[in-house]
């Protein structure tokens, strides 16, 4: 009996601590200020959830090349205006383009927060932005392109992986690659995130993820957060307090 508590006291507060979770209205919004942190420029907001209605994950991570990473994506208002990162649809015909009407729509200089009435209607999650987007996807309430050029091509992978945790209190996790191929690219993941080939998975766990690696790369700040415990390992009947 000792050695159980122990051993949950391990995995539980004292060991992980989750990211604090912005209200529904922001999550999932980036403030992006590379190059405005200290100049006269306002930093821009980045809005997942109003974009994610129109497009899925991989036309901005891999087709537009945008980093994961918050800032680490060297983008230029003369990129955008050539056409690259944000330019490749706000050109004035796509979207609103890059002209000085339009500055303030995206140099708000803070992540303000979104106007969800749009979204209502979508299938509800208690966690993150409040959205289950998968459902949303798989029911065709919304209808995001997956490509801009409509040559998506990539393998398609319909397996679902289980992963057993570290402890054996702790039910095994799953992981579809169905749901994930819907929003991302294989190359999304493979080899940057995910070195099968080097077998960087070993190196798989909670600790990890709650770094920002692996899963935590997308589910800490603009996927369903780590909190919604049983979105994951399904078979768990008591969601630790993480």
């Amino acid at each position: 009996m000792h050695l159980v508590l122990a051993a949950i006291l391990l995995v539980g507060p004292v060991r992980f601590h989750l990211p604090p979770l912005p209200a529904r209205e922001a999550y999932g919004n980036v403030l992006i200020d590379r190059t405005t942190a200290s100049g006269p420029v306002k930093a821009v907001t980045f809005s997942h959830w109003s974009h994610r209605t129109r497009y899925t994950c991989r036309v901005c991570h891999l087709e537009l090349d945008f980093s994961f990473e918050r800032n680490g994506t060297e983008i230029t208002e003369e990129a955008n205006r050539k056409g690259r990162y944000c330019g490749a649809c706000h050109d004035g015909k796509t979207a609103f383009g890059h002209t000085a009407e339009h500055c303030d729509k995206c140099h708000a200089g803070d992540v303000v927060t979104a106007d969800y009435k749009k979204v209502d209607a979508l299938p509800w999650s208690l966690y993150g932005d409040g959205v289950n987007w998968t459902r949303a996807l798989a029911a065709g309430a919304i209808k995001p392109l997956a490509s801009l050029s409509g040559d998506v091509g990539g393998i398609q992978l319909d397996r679902t992986l289980t992963i057993e945790a570290d402890w054996n209190f702790v039910p095994a996790a799953i992981f579809p690659h169905a749901e994930h191929e819907r929003w991302l690219d294989c190359a999304n993941c493979h080899p940057s995130i995910f070195n099968v080939k080097k077998k960087s998975t070993r190196q798989f766990s909670m600790r990890n993820i709650l770094a920002g690696e692996f899963c935590g790369t997308c589910h800490r700040r603009v996927a369903f957060p780590l909190n919604d415990c049983r979105r994951c390992h399904p078979t768990m009947k008591n969601e630790p307090q993480l």
